[in-house]
């Protein structure tokens, strides 16, 4: 999956994935992190997610990144944030107080760049890539993050030949191949939503389930 695909999606507003509201996962389990006010949430391939509104207002700073343009330059306006923005090299970096927001790709990003980052959100990443290119967002999410640092992890379960991604498919077994070997994987959640989500049912699905997982990087 290429640039110019999640371009494509943003210019024609082809962004089934966005949810106006905010995860009910997020709300529900991110005290499972026990993590302190202040502390530096990652979230990758961010869109223009109102769940990093989200995290600021339960008093966390945020650190996110989004390749396309287009979405950043939306977040921005539907909220009426006003952020100074500066050139990082090839990276644009918006600002305003509590959030860094970096329009680049996330494998061009390094921990040098981000800082220091107590914990990762991920709702939309890892579903969002094919299978080919996950192992390579693992490793690169890896090395952004040392022991003890958490992720909390949202994916969906479905028949992948039913639906052509994305969101993709990623199985239980999966997400323990990905992170196993680094994190110790905690599954906090399976549950059916294919009623709540009844847009993927008109696509064709007959299942679907969202898990949600609490990794503990070792």
């Amino acid at each position: 999956m290429q640039h110019d695909f999640w371009h494509q999606r943003w210019d024609q507003n082809q962004i089934g994935f966005h949810n106006h509201q905010v995860n009910p996962y997020l709300q529900r389990f991110w005290s499972t992190l026990s993590l302190k006010p202040g502390s530096r949430v990652f979230v990758p391939l961010c869109g223009k997610s109102n769940d990093m509104l989200w995290l600021l207002a339960q008093g966390y700073q945020v650190v996110a990144a989004e390749l396309s343009p287009v979405a950043v330059a939306a977040f921005f306006a539907e909220n009426n944030l006003h952020p100074t923005i500066r050139r990082q090299g090839e990276v644009l970096l918006y600002e305003i107080d509590g959030l860094q927001l970096y329009c680049a790709d996330f494998f061009d990003l390094s921990s040098a760049q981000l800082g220091h980052i107590d914990a990762v959100y991920d709702r939309a990443s890892l579903v969002a890539l094919p299978p080919e290119m996950r192992l390579d967002y693992v490793y690169h999410l890896s090395s952004l993050l040392e022991s003890g640092q958490q992720i909390l992890l949202v994916t969906f379960v479905y028949e992948q030949h039913e639906m052509t991604g994305p969101p993709f498919s990623v199985l239980s077994t999966e997400v323990d191949f990905l992170y196993g070997k680094w994190c110790s994987v905690n599954k906090l959640t399976s549950e059916d939503v294919l009623q709540q989500e009844l847009h993927f049912k008109q696509r064709g699905l007959s299942s679907l389930h969202e898990q949600v997982y609490q990794l503990v990087v070792r």
